[in-house]
């Protein structure tokens, strides 16, 4: 694990990179690489920076990525959202479920 991968990170490093370009071109932020986005930090806010429309769009990038339904996914919740690791452990949760 190096300095910047956080422990969740470190048990799925490939889902953390997927999670983070799926981010990237689902919202069409052009100016940021995967490795711009920390995995522990804020999406929301003075994180990253994106809003409730962002949400509503990698809500459905990730229903089609992924296969679930949200609304249906046990544990969906905002807190989902608040960062790469929280958004890597709820999506492992739903395709291990699948």
């Amino acid at each position: 694990m190096t300095s910047q991968q956080s422990p969740q990170q470190a048990e799925n490093p490939a889902l953390h990179h997927e999670l983070k370009e799926l981010i990237i071109s689902s919202l069409a932020l052009e100016d940021i690489a995967p490795a711009d986005i920390d995995s522990k930090a804020p999406l929301f806010g003075e994180g990253l920076g994106l809003d409730s429309i962002d949400a509503l769009e990698l809500v459905m990038a990730l229903q089609r990525k992924y296969g679930f339904k949200a609304s249906e996914a046990p544990g969906f919740s905002r807190e989902c959202f608040a960062s790469v690791d929280a958004l890597a452990t709820f999506v492992a949760a739903q395709v291990q479920r699948a």
